[in-house]
């Protein structure tokens, strides 16, 4: 696939304006459209690399002209091991965040290969959810609108901020539930709920030593 015609189709995919994408990669629109009108010969390996963060894109793609988005997972040499991206953020990764780029990779193991495609990593900061999850630890998460209760889950309140809490149900409530007692617990009943999203269960949690 040319480049310049992966860069114009990604860029409506994601709603983006030439003026973002110039602004994200540091240079001018007009820079940006003469990249979409193929002439790229003199793109620098910095620019590849904004560019393809902010596109959401494996890098390799402007070298090869395979459309690979940058958020699939992909295996490494070593059996049911898959690098899984990372965000430093539970909003990113679930539509939220204003920004919400890929931050790295990491190594997972799955006992279910297929479990792989569903899942991402968040770096955790603050210690509501200490000592099972600490400042500065990595957890695995799986893609799921829904989990049981007494899980600990990545919820979104009001579709924006992101938290990861033990969610408790009730007959006409959701409990958002902290490990260290420090931090109270947060209530939501009646029409409330509705504030309250899952996004996905936490599976692992990789220890930050």
């Amino acid at each position: 696939m040319n480049i310049g015609d992966i860069i114009k189709k990604r860029r409506a995919e994601l709603d983006l304006t030439l003026e973002q994408i110039g602004d994200a990669v540091g240079v001018t629109k007009s820079t940006v459209r003469k990249w979409e009108s193929g002439n790229i010969e003199n793109m620098k390996r910095d620019k590849i690399s904004l560019l393809a963060k902010v596109l959401k894109l494996n890098p390799v793609t402007f070298i090869t002209g395979e459309y690979t988005e940058l958020s699939n997972v992909y295996p490494v040499n070593q059996k049911n091991v898959f690098n899984v991206p990372v965000f430093d953020s539970a909003s990113a990764g679930f539509g939220a965040a204003a920004v919400d780029y890929i931050v790295g990779y990491m190594p997972v193991y799955f006992e279910h290969p297929s479990s792989a495609s569903s899942c991402i990593c968040i770096n955790v900061e603050g210690d509501s959810m200490y000592p099972k999850i600490e400042n500065g630890d990595t957890i695995v998460v799986n893609k799921q609108t829904s989990v049981d209760s007494g899980s600990i889950a990545v919820v979104l309140i009001d579709g924006e901020e992101g938290l990861v809490k033990k969610v408790v149900y009730d007959k006409n409530s959701i409990e958002l539930q902290s490990i260290n007692p420090m931090y109270p617990p947060v209530r939501f009943e009646g029409n409330e709920i509705e504030r309250v999203q899952v996004v996905g269960l936490v599976k692992k949690i990789i220890k930050n030593l």
